[in-house]
């Protein structure tokens, strides 16, 4: 069986990799549709709108791996920045309080001709620490927040502005692998022994 990562996300490729889990990349051109206004209902659809528009491309055993992440900040999402006053309005709005990271995943699969697909969301509480106007627009100097969910990264840079957090780092990063791993046991794929 082939293991596929439906992301062009270097973080997510990385997780993969520092758990022992091989596997290859083919990124969904997909549209995305955005389909309601829940943060945790928004990143699994479009989570399986990626996982979908890979696995339709491949034919034969293959389990597909769709993710997105989204930051929230009282259940409002906070895109990528689009360009250097968004991010600074994005990291003013969560520095000094708590927001919400989630991170859809969408597994299809098919095995020995049958289909299926799971799905479900992980969800993480940032404390942020408070930042001055100088300290924000330092940050933005660097370039990191411009391609991330929230305009920060907190495997980089940013680290040094997290107070603290509530659930999983790595969903943070992008891509909540131990749920992943757990999950697909559950329906008898080992995806480190594949």
């Amino acid at each position: 069986m082939r293991v596929i990562l439906a992301s062009a996300s270097p973080r997510r490729s990385d997780l993969l990799n520092q758990v022992g889990i091989k596997f290859e990349v083919q990124v969904s051109d997909v549209q995305e549709k955005i389909i309601g206004n829940i943060p945790s209902d928004i990143v699994k659809n479009l989570a399986m709108q990626k996982a979908e528009d890979i696995f339709n491309k491949n034919i034969g055993d293959v389990l597909v791996i769709g993710a997105d992440t989204v930051v929230a900040k009282d259940n409002e999402i906070m895109g990528k920045p689009v360009d250097e006053k968004d991010a600074f309005d994005k990291i003013k709005m969560l520095q000094g309080d708590e927001h919400k990271v989630y991170t859809g995943v969408c597994v299809c699969y098919r095995l020995n001709g049958k289909e299926n697909n799971i799905s479900f969301y992980e969800e993480s509480s940032v404390y942020m620490h408070k930042m001055s106007d100088e300290q924000i627009l330092d940050y933005i100097e660097t370039k990191e927040p411009m391609d991330k969910a929230g305009a920060y990264g907190i495997q980089g840079i940013c680290a040094i502005y997290i107070e603290k957090i509530n659930g999983d780092y790595n969903n943070i990063v992008g891509l909540p692998v131990s749920r992943l791993y757990q999950e697909c046991l559950k329906i008898g794929i080992d995806l480190r022994n594949i």
